[in-house]
Parts: structure tokens; sequence; C-alpha cells
């Protein structure tokens, strides 16, 4: 895929690198709270939404994010896309700091 392309190419490092920031930006090394939670997850797919659509490409976005306490609990996800490979696509992000985990999806549709 030649230069011309990558202005409307779904780049997973680009948007792996906006999930990090996002992640780290809302919540950091912050412990976990229950009456957090709903405040981070808002704050962290705002944050996501607003620095991909900056990126000025030709994609409909879908955030999603997952907040979980380290408790040992068992954590199951699972997502599937009919799509098209060539223009569509998909990064998923698992981060952890002491006491939680984060998991964000980023889907992106070629419009």
């Amino acid at each position: 895929m030649g230069e011309a392309n990558e202005g409307t190419l779904f780049v997973v490092d680009e948007v792996s690198d906006i999930i990090k920031d996002s992640i780290e930006h809302s919540i950091g090394s912050q412990l976990y709270q229950q009456n957090m939670v709903n405040k981070w997850t808002d704050s962290v797919v705002e944050n996501c939404l607003t620095r991909l659509c900056k990126l000025a490409k030709p994609f409909k976005y879908i955030v999603t994010c997952a907040i979980m306490q380290k408790n040992g609990a068992g954590f199951h996800a699972a997502s599937s896309c009919y799509w098209d490979n060539l223009t569509d696509g998909s990064c998923t992000v698992r981060w952890e700091n002491k006491t939680m985990y984060v998991i964000v999806s980023v889907f992106g549709l070629a419009i």
C-alpha cells in the first residue's frame, strides 16, 4: 500500500498509542475505586474518540472500555465483525496497574 493511501488506512499502531495515552491520561496510577469507574470509562472513551477524530481519517469509530478490579476473578470477552478487511480495522489494548485491568477496543469502519 502506497503512501497515498496512508491517510485512509486504519493504522493499528497509531490507534494503540492513542488508546494507551488516553488510559494513562484518565487513570494513570490511581487505585481502583468503584465510585470512579463510570467517570474513568467515560473519560477514556471520550479522549480516544476526540483524538481519533483529530486524525481526520474517513472512519466511523466505535470505542468500548471495560475496567475490572484486580481481585482474582476471571474476565472473558469476544467480538466478531463482518466488514471489509482492506479498509476497516480494530485494535484492542489491555492495560493494567497495581489494582485494575482496563480493556479498550476501537473499531474503525471506513466511510
